[in-house]
């Protein structure tokens, strides 16, 4: 026929077993894992709920937060160099915090020594709390694919939760840069009033 556009259509040689239309991203094969950017509570959402052991022999949970405001943020790796810039300086902070009534809470994939010795070394006084299974990582949405140095991986993905009083995400950062950041969330603490 003249004119007609006939179908593309690739034939197998004969024995072997046909392609897959698309190969699934790893990341979505893996279970748990999730793309970059993907689910997660934005602004105005419910903050999912957890409880994790934590530094100090201390449980970090929302249910002893209920009614009150607080801060959690998920970093990669205790005492490497932007994990410990980002705690130290929430540190620094803390007593800032606590004069708004705000508790901050550090969350990692670290086994609990880890984040004792973390602790212990730089001299971390708010919980760090353990999350080996990435759980709570996920339920926010910190948890994903990431490019380092043009290498794609499936980890921990550097995010803040500023909860207000009434358990909602009032501000959420997200693929966080370190410097200024501690401040940046104190200002923002300050603005919820």
């Amino acid at each position: 026929m003249a004119g007609a556009v006939k179908p593309t259509v690739t034939v197998a040689p004969r024995n072997a077993a046909p392609k897959p239309a698309a190969k699934p991203a790893k990341a979505a094969s893996k279970p748990g894992a999730q793309a970059a950017g993907a689910a997660g509570p934005t602004e105005g959402d419910a903050a999912p709920a957890f409880s994790l052991p934590a530094t100090g022999g201390r449980t970090a949970s929302t249910a002893a937060l209920k009614g009150k405001p607080f801060i959690v943020y998920f970093y990669p790796k205790a005492d490497t160099p932007g994990c410990t810039t980002e705690a130290c300086d929430f540190n620094e902070s803390l007593t800032q915090f606590k004069g708004l009534g705000l508790d901050v809470i550090g969350i990692s994939k670290d086994a609990m020594p880890a984040l004792e010795k973390f602790a212990a070394k730089y001299t971390i006084t708010f919980p760090l709390a353990s999350d080996p299974e990435n759980a709570t990582a996920q339920a926010y949405g910190a948890w994903g694919e990431k490019v380092f140095m043009g290498r794609r991986s499936i980890g921990l993905l550097r995010s803040t939760f500023l909860v207000d009083g009434k358990g909602r995400i009032a501000k959420a950062w997200k693929k966080v840069k370190v410097e200024g950041h501690a401040a940046a969330v104190l200002a923002a603490a300050k603005a919820l009033g």
